[in-house]
């Protein structure tokens, strides 16, 4: 294993150099794997652990939108929220830095049913960075102080989902904290998973509901050329119903399909830009 130990005051300009910014930095890292250049923008990802299905299709349109661009994706390998983020980073062929609340060695990696994706993420060309010496296992009094090096190397950072008692509460007010950019993934009015958001996109937050509303809050342009989402058959079946607007039960009436297959899909299509609800009436934007 190719662990590489890093004091505070060697801290490399490359991916990590604005940890020297944030209050109480570690005093020495360890590094696995390779940081990004000095250029890329770093995109933290935090939410929930048991991510509802809403919240991977958002995770996975909103970074497989950023194909081709400068970022470095940077989450906790978690369950849930951060593992999808590093997968979908991968697939978009994005640089991405796993923070894990343990040592880097193999052995010791948590959880030890994401040690497949810490892998992936080193063959790809991305890091794996630790405040904790190799052999140290994982243990909760870790986890936020792992975050708040997750948001010090952040430009910004994206919370796509978290309840009311969610851990990504902490990491979001780092952000505040850090005076780091705060981004939100919107969810419909009375979700659990989407107290956080409600919450902080009423305090400001920006209001994320396309890869180009993340571009812009990283101030970089938009992709030379973005493929239109790929669309699933229940999606794509509704996006042909709806040539003319629709009310949502006449809608579900109409597909035939079961309320919650028709819901997800109208969620993501929303999601994804292609439809809008007005006044009780769902049409393609």
């Amino acid at each position: 294993m190719d662990c590489r130990e890093i004091p505070r005051g060697a801290y490399p300009k490359e991916g990590i150099g604005a940890l020297r910014e944030i209050p109480q930095p570690p005093e020495r890292l360890w590094l696995r794997g390779t940081l990004p250049p000095s250029s890329y923008k770093k995109l933290a990802v935090v939410g929930s652990r048991a991510l509802t299905a809403y919240g991977r299709d958002a995770c996975q349109y909103l970074l497989g939108g950023l194909r081709g661009v400068p970022v470095s994706v940077v989450s906790g390998l978690a369950l849930g929220a951060d593992a999808c983020a590093h997968e979908a980073a991968l697939a978009a062929g994005l640089h991405t830095i796993a923070v894990p609340g343990s040592g880097l060695s193999d052995s010791y990696i948590a959880p030890r049913t994401n040690l497949g994706i810490a892998q992936d993420i080193l063959a790809a060309g991305g890091a794996l960075l630790s405040e904790h010496p190799p052999e140290t296992g994982a243990r909760p009094a870790y986890f936020p102080s792992r975050n708040r090096i997750m948001v010090g190397i952040a430009d910004a950072v994206l919370v796509i989902e978290a309840g009311e008692k969610s851990g990504t509460l902490i990491t979001a007010r780092l952000a505040s904290d850090y005076n780091r950019d705060l981004l939100c993934v919107p969810h419909r009015i009375g979700d659990a998973h989407g107290f956080a958001a409600s919450i902080f996109i009423r305090l400001g937050a920006a209001y994320i509901t396309e890869p180009r509303h993340i571009l812009e809050a990283l101030g970089l342009g938009a992709p030379a050329q973005q493929a239109l989402p790929l669309l699933s058959e229940h999606e794509a079946l509704l996006l042909t119903l709806l040539a003319v607007p629709r009310t949502r039960q006449d809608l579900i009436t109409v597909s035939k399909l079961s309320d919650p297959e028709a819901e997800q899909a109208l969620a993501t299509l929303i999601l994804k830009g292609l439809l809008k609800e007005e006044y009780g009436t769902i049409s393609r934007t």
